[in-house]
């Protein structure tokens, strides 16, 4: 009786459409097995359930039954195409854990099947097995040769959603149910919220299971939320994805009866001659109807607008359109005056509800940006600029420095009778850093107007610290060094009876600096005046002089602190005056000698050879000479140049080769023979001197040493020199040369 019961639960879990089932039993052997008749269809990620019973002969004690998943070309399953075994390692790995049996106790004779999460790949024959020990208590096992047949398709079932009357404030649910009754594992539900094509948010809900019967339930999800306007026209998808990716959903429209605030969009504030447009909408569900009224100043009631009660026949030259659609009215009014001011009225009704919107409409005007004119100021005096304007409604006026992120200290005024509105910039004790274009603002409504000045803080010429007159070697230096605003020039004055002068001039931004130089033979120095002017006034200044000397130090050895004894002193001083001696007796001779042998060279002055002149290079670009107008000095611009002065005197040398004689070999040989004899006659002076002061040698430093050294060389350049009488001419020319 229980296995009846679990085939009928079995054919109802696999019915199509209300579709039934029918087993068939076939026996063979004593063996018999009841399978349908018909092949078993199911759907991707679902379950099937393979009904089956089977009996055996009394000589058979069943232990375990074996399912096979193969082709039905086969004649016989093999061991690699098994899907439930006792033993699970022999089970293909892409069925295990998904088949199971209806009825564990085989004593009930059940061999039914369930298969879950079923893929289209699950379609095919399955084969059953017994085993089980034989009479004699042997294992043997039987296969039935009938099978049952599987068709799994594509899952086609779609979730079930439930959509309740939805109102703005009020709480929501919606109810998704999976398809199918019997699934191995829960599949994962899960919500979409889209509202205008713009996903909101996505999450898993929660699965409740319910239970039908003892292989049958229903698995939903139950998605709550507050009803919003926002919320209507959204789209809701409930999402059924099972195992292996098998996925199905389905998607619903939220209607939810709403009604928002009225909105009236326009310009409320126009300036006269415009056209005024207004628009009033408002957002419902179900669409709401509008009107628009207009509220005169006289009365109370309330005008519907129309173009016979709002304007008078003799008026030709405005028009007026109204627009009336579901959800929103809209009217234009062409060339407004200001008598079109007053308040307008929205009018809405929506199912059992009235709404009103009142607005006020302005008719406004705006006059030209007025602000003070002043263009200048002195360094160290207060900025005072006003800027004001006439408007309804009042503008929002500010002050701004162009190129400058800093806030401006401003004072904003309102004259509320009057429509106007100020703004005083003031700025005490300026310098040049406040020199700039101002920048005056006045923003109205969504337009704005500006107007700027351009202020120049000027700075009166000041002569800076470090101008001054430096008086060396014979020249007269003078600095001076202005700064101002405009750029100052600079003019020297009080230059005595000098006539020539330099001036070189450089500039800075703001400051000059003009050098002033001049010859200062005698010792009469001029009082030398600085003078710098621009537009705001002069300055002048009679600089100070301050003479350079360069004295002579004299240099004081002391030979104790060198470490020198007095006899060694006294002895190369006595040493020096003999050297000193023979040099000039030698000189002398020689001098005679030339005088002999040779005429004298003659140095010609001739102004027709002009090789070097004395005077100095012109300086180019800097320099310049200028006369003193009148007398007493005069006053020279730094900027100005005179370059008619002319170079001064310059002298000039030439030397007559003509008059020079050779000197011949004859007389040559004789002037060596002479000088030889008298070097002779010296040298044995000097042998009879070293005789004599043999004792204080060895006392002599080293220094005294070297000394010696030095004056056997002047002997030697002198014999060399003798020696030298008969070369050419042009070396005696050469020395001369040298000479002078």
């Amino acid at each position: 009786m229980a296995v009846l019961i679990w085939i009928i639960l079995l054919v109802l879990v696999n019915t199509d459409k209300g579709s039934s089932v029918m087993l068939r039993k076939r026996c063979m052997l004593g063996f018999c097995v009841s399978f349908p008749e018909e092949e078993i269809k199911a759907e991707a990620g679902l379950c099937v359930v393979i009904p089956c019973s089977f009996s055996t002969s009394s000589s058979f004690t069943p232990q375990n039954m074996v399912w096979f998943k193969c082709d039905a070309s086969k004649s016989k399953c093999a061991e690699s195409d098994i899907i439930f075994h006792p033993n699970r390692r022999k089970v293909q790995d892409g069925f295990r854990k998904r088949v199971s049996l209806l009825e564990p106790d085989l004593r009930l004779e059940n061999c039914s099947i369930i298969v879950n999460d079923l893929t289209e790949s699950d379609s095919g024959s399955y084969q059953l097995r017994l085993n089980g020990l034989n009479y004699y208590g042997n294992q043997e096992g039987f296969t039935f040769p009938v099978r049952a047949f599987v068709s799994a398709k594509a899952l086609s079932q779609k979730p079930t959603v439930t959509v309740p009357p939805l109102t703005e404030g009020q709480q929501g649910s919606l109810t998704c149910t999976a398809p199918g009754l019997c699934s191995g594992s829960d599949p994962k539900i899960t919500w979409t919220w889209t509202e205008g094509g713009k996903e909101e948010f996505r999450f898993t809900g929660n699965i409740s299971v319910e239970k039908m019967t003892e292989v049958t339930r229903k698995m939903s999800s139950t998605l709550t939320f507050n009803s919003l306007a926002e919320s209507h026209d959204a789209n809701v998808t409930c999402a059924v994805r099972y195992r292996n990716n098998i996925t199905t959903l389905e998607t619903v429209t939220l209607n939810v009866t709403y009604v928002k605030e009225i909105e009236v969009s326009g310009a409320l504030i126009i300036r006269e001659g415009e056209t005024l447009n207004l628009t009033c909408s408002l957002d419902s569900f179900p669409p709401s109807v509008l009107t628009w009224t207009k509220s005169p100043e006289t009365t109370e009631t309330f005008l519907q607008i129309n173009s016979s009660d709002f304007y008078g026949s003799d008026n030709n030259s405005r028009s007026f359109q109204q627009e009336q659609r579901d959800g929103m009215a809209s009217f234009s009014l062409s060339n407004v005056t200001a008598e079109d001011s007053g308040q307008y009225i929205c009018t809405a009704k929506h199912l059992n509800t009235t709404l009103m919107e009142r607005v006020d409409i302005k008719v406004i005007y705006m006059r030209s940006l007025v602000m003070s004119d002043d263009r200048t100021v002195e360094e160290g005096n207060s900025l005072n600029l006003t800027c004001w304007v006439e408007s309804y409604p009042l503008s929002r006026i500010r002050w701004t420095k162009l190129g400058s992120s800093a806030e401006l200290n401003y004072e904003v005024s309102t004259d509320q009778e009057n429509n106007k509105m100020s703004a005083l910039l003031l700025i005490p004790d300026v310098t040049t850093e406040d020199s700039g274009r101002y920048i005056c603002e006045a923003a109205f409504l969504e337009t704005s107007v500006s107007s700027y000045t351009d202020i120049m803080v000027t700075i009166f010429p000041r002569i800076l610290k470090s101008s001054g007159c430096k008086l060396g070697s014979k020249v007269l230096t003078c600095v001076c060094v202005s700064q101002g605003i405009p750029l100052p020039s600079i003019k020297w004055r009080r230059l005595g009876n000098h006539t020539e002068y330099t001036v070189i001039t450089t500039v800075s931004k703001n400051t000059i600096n003009s050098t002033f130089s001049l010859s200062a033979n005698d010792k009469s120095n001029p009082a030398v005046e600085c003078v710098s002017s621009n537009s705001n006034g002069e300055i002048k200044e009679t600089l100070i002089t301050t003479e350079i000397t360069t004295p002579e130090v004299p240099v004081i050895i002391d030979p104790i602190s060198k470490g020198i004894s007095w006899p060694e002193v006294t002895i190369a001083f006595l040493i020096g005056v003999i050297l000193s001696a023979a040099i000039c007796y030698l000189f002398s001779r020689n001098l005679k000698n030339y005088g002999n042998r040779n005429e004298p060279l003659e140095m010609v002055a001739s102004q027709g050879d002009p090789l070097i002149y004395a005077g100095l290079p012109e300086e180019k670009n800097h320099t310049c000479y200028q006369k003193a107008d009148g007398e007493g000095g005069g006053g020279l611009e730094a900027n100005e140049v005179d370059l008619d002065a002319g170079l001064t005197d310059v002298e000039y040398a030439n030397i007559d080769f003509s008059v020079l004689k050779r000197n011949t070999p004859r007389n040559g040989s004789k002037t060596q023979q002479s000088m030889e004899t008298e070097y002779s006659e010296i040298m044995k002076k000097e042998k009879e001197g070293r005789k004599e002061n043999a004792k204080v040698e060895g006392k002599m430093t080293e220094g005294n040493k070297e000394e010696m050294v030095e004056n056997e060389e002047l002997k030697q350049a002198f014999s060399e020199e003798e020696r030298g009488d008969n070369t050419e001419v042009y070396s005696n020319v050469k020395d001369i040369m040298n000479d002078i």
